[in-house]
């Protein structure tokens, strides 16, 4: 990459973390796009239609997300230059734009969540430090429907007796209110017992807190415990097991956004797909039209 886009491409992401909140994951995800968009062109900051219509070939071989994401990098990119006034036409129409289907997410039914905190509170009744803790770690993804990061970097005092709520910081560093059931709670105020007081995460792991990756592995366990393949279940599956049994219980679509963090209703809306029988069934059962009389 030429020094001229690379300024140009510091200043880009530094408006992205400072006004958008683009957390350091996407900031690094927007540079490597950019960067493998200028192998190929020599120069993107003064790439014209034509230059960027010969990415489309380049791109042929590589699967419709990972060329809807360099796409959007480079429109995000380019509107940037317009609207900073460093260049007067935006090229990125002659950008490919992949349809996308978005993949329908693996949940599991209410039954097999059952069994797993049937396993669990039944190994947590023993008192043991790696049991009492696994069982607030399924409380908290299923009953707050937490994401894997969100869940654990929760501070020593996040959730705190008689509030039904805590404080989350999601992606992009968005902050929003997530409900804690009184199971949760009670989970946690027994696990709470077990952190060292100095601590300051609420499920401390090494010289930090708990890693993706171990979280990954304790829900395997737990699954495994349940007689439930280890394979079907992770942290996510739990937290869209949360939305679907929620939206079966007739939650509102954007009460489940807000609870879930996404920007986009677009996001929560799969979820209608997933349960689309039960959705169904409530139009024929509570619509004002149901129980009219011909």
């Amino acid at each position: 990459m030429i020094a001229d886009d690379r300024a140009l491409v510091d200043r880009f992401l530094d408006m992205m973390a400072a006004e958008a909140g683009a957390s350091k994951h996407t900031l690094a995800a927007y540079r490597n796009d950019l960067d493998r968009a200028a192998e190929t062109l020599g120069s993107i900051g003064a790439a014209s239609a034509a230059d960027l219509s010969r990415l489309g070939s380049g791109w042929a071989d590589l699967a419709p997300s990972t060329v809807a994401r360099r796409s959007a990098a480079l429109r995000r990119f380019f509107g940037f230059l317009v609207d900073e006034g460093l260049r007067r036409d935006d090229p990125s129409s002659a950008l490919p734009r992949p349809r996308l289907e978005r993949p329908l997410p693996r949940i599991l039914d209410e039954d097999e969540v059952r069994r797993m905190f049937e396993a669990a509170e039944d190994r947590s009744a023993s008192g043991q430090t790696g049991t009492v803790r696994n069982l607030a770690l399924l409380e908290l993804l299923y009953g707050s429907g937490l994401r894997a990061s969100e869940l654990v970097s929760l501070p020593r005092g996040a959730v705190r007796p008689g509030q039904p709520f805590l404080v989350v910081r999601g992606k992009g560093s968005k902050e929003r209110l997530v409900p804690i059931s009184t199971r949760a709670e009670a989970a946690v105020g027994k696990w709470v017992e077990h952190v060292p007081s100095n601590a300051l995460w609420l499920f401390p792991g090494g010289k930090s807190h708990l890693s993706r990756v171990r979280l990954f592995q304790v829900v395997r366990a737990m699954a495994a415990d349940a007689g439930i393949s280890p394979e079907r279940v992770s942290p996510h599956v739990l937290r869209h097991a949360f939305a679907t049994h929620l939206l079966s219980g007739g939650a509102d679509l954007r009460v489940l956004q807000s609870l879930l963090g996404h920007a986009d209703i677009a996001t929560t809306q799969i979820y209608t797909h997933v349960d689309s029988s039960r959705l169904v069934e409530l139009v024929n059962s509570r619509h004002p039209l149901a129980t009219r009389i011909r």
